[in-house]
């Protein structure tokens, strides 16, 4: 009976060994190549004097969140990871009944594991650097230990990208028109109005905010944004600085980096970066369109951007280049898409309504719906150069998705593109043919067009209900997100605002 005991005992043994064996998390930390660049990173940190490092992730709003850990750590913290309580990856807010949104106090904590190649030196205190990170359950929980942690939204679109490549055999390049905008701040701490005049694509207006953008361009370009182009916008300090477009992932880094950048230089100067789509009634809104395309095969270069010694890891710094846009026309018509593009498009609008979700996130993304004449786009259709659809070919080989804003989560964004892709290619959708009026005068002459969700509560309920966009919030990405958004829906809607008091204080008798 004893035997028998110990025969059972070794079984188990076994099977746990098997289990921590087969650890997602052992597995990524042990990937071809990933220990020489843990070595290469420590070489970078000595040559340039980093003594701090910034371990950051994406929580579900994008916001940037993670430790700070000194440089000495380096190797073990790339092997072993830091731990943080999961409720992190939703911002560890409460929602209106005092309840943490996600994971109550008793959850487990993530591992955050650092991504070497996205190791890169701050412009702004050279002391420090940060580093992107993927986030994994805890070696010690019951449930799949180790297991990738699905409420990390840079780790699923990794993972979701990689699918659809190996499914597809081609992969999505990005390209992202940040809008945002510079606001005065008052003495109170709080927005004192936009820094510039609404003028759009005005040099005077651009030059009053240059000390501001030149200082975002030195800091993007130290830290590998190709910037590109610039201008000021038709709000109140409203500026759009671009970078070249890139692989999906690298570009969401991207744009998070930006985000910090502008931060940073907000508080430089004694402004306000606002991020907020609509700040303000009667102009236009800010926006971040996505330009998208899907391609087969390229290879990433490096673009120093100037640089004699490179300030962080090459990643830093690659650019996919080369390669076949498989978007580009294919017939004689010079300005429709190949049937590659075709049935993306035919993706994107049976999915729009549910895409809305993630490409307007916030209460406040349908104000910029709702303030019709300023280009917002509302309706779910699709035209060349059309900035009345959803979604334009902006360029041959380049659409251009619209129904997304300033606000966005550019990880679960671009979960949701590919995945709308990757239904339109399965099943081979047509998108019909593009509306080439403008989309008002197109339904007074009776064209029968669907409306986007005209608010959050209304997106998230089209989202629940496609299980092709749920897809790319899987498991308990989705259910966070969704705790998340409906308790801001539900807190707006519980809210008494200055509007209300005025619109009835006096209504009777």
């Amino acid at each position: 009976m004893a035997h028998s005991t110990r025969k059972t005992a070794g079984k188990k043994t076994a099977r746990r060994t098997a289990t921590r064996d087969s650890m997602d998390i052992d597995g990524y930390v042990a990937q071809r190549g990933r220990a020489e660049m843990v070595k290469r990173v420590r070489e970078k940190i000595n040559q340039l004097g980093v003594t701090y490092i910034y371990y950051q992730f994406i929580s579900v709003t994008g916001r940037i969140v993670g430790k700070g850990v000194p440089a000495d750590h380096w190797e073990n913290i790339a092997r072993r990871g830091f731990q943080l309580v999961y409720g992190s990856t939703a911002n560890l807010f409460l929602n209106r009944h005092g309840q943490y949104i996600g994971y109550g106090p008793e959850a487990a904590e993530l591992v955050g594991i650092p991504d070497p190649e996205t190791f890169c030196q701050l412009p702004w205190d050279k002391r420090v650097a940060r580093v992107f990170c993927v986030c994994f359950r805890n070696r010690e929980e019951r449930v799949n230990p180790g297991g990738f942690l699905t409420s990390d939204c840079r780790g699923n679109l990794k993972r979701i990208h990689a699918d659809f490549q190996r499914k597809h055999k081609l992969h999505l390049r990005a390209g992202t028109e940040p809008e945002m905008m510079w606001l005065k701040r008052g003495e109170d701490g709080k927005p004192a109005g936009g820094f510039s005049k609404p003028y759009c694509y005005h040099i005077d207006q651009f030059e009053s905010l240059r000390p501001v953008s030149m200082q975002v361009v030195e800091y993007a370009r130290f830290m590998g944004l190709d910037m590109v182009q610039g201008d000021h916008e038709d709000a109140p300090g409203q500026l759009e600085l671009n970078w070249m477009f890139d692989e999906v992932l690298r570009n969401a880094d991207r744009l998070s980096t930006y985000r910090q950048i502008c931060a940073e230089v907000a508080r430089e100067h004694n402004l306000i970066a606002c991020f907020m789509s609509k700040p303000f009634m009667g102009v236009s809104a800010s926006g971040c369109h996505h330009n998208i395309s899907l391609w087969r095969g390229g290879t990433d270069k490096v673009n120093k951007l100037g640089h004699k010694t490179l300030p962080g890891m090459a990643g830093n710094f690659t650019y996919m280049s080369g390669g076949a846009n498989t978007f580009m026309p294919d017939t004689a018509d010079a300005q429709k898409p190949g049937k590659t593009g075709l049935m993306a498009i035919g993706g994107i609008m049976a999915h729009l309504g549910a895409l809305t979700a993630i490409g307007c996130s916030t209460v406040n993304s349908y104000r910029r719906l709702w303030d019709t004449g300023f280009w917002a786009p509302v309706f779910a259709d699709w035209g060349y150069q059309n900035r009345t659809t959803g979604m334009r070919v902006s360029a041959p080989g380049r659409f251009e998705y619209r129904a997304v804003d300033s606000a966005v989560n550019p990880y679960l964004m671009g979960a949701g593109i590919l995945k709308a892709f990757d239904d339109g290619l399965a099943r081979k959708l047509d998108p019909g043919e593009p509306e080439e009026r403008n989309i008002y005068q197109a339904m007074e002459a009776g064209k029968q067009v669907k409306k986007l969700p005209m608010s959050l509560g209304e997106a998230l309920d089209r989202l629940e209900k496609d299980e092709v966009i749920r897809a790319a919030l899987p498991e308990e990405m989705f259910k966070v997100f969704m705790e998340y958004k409906r308790d801001e829906w539900e807190k707006f809607m519980a809210t008494v605002t200055q509007w209300d008091v005025d619109t009835y204080l006096d209504c009777l008798p």
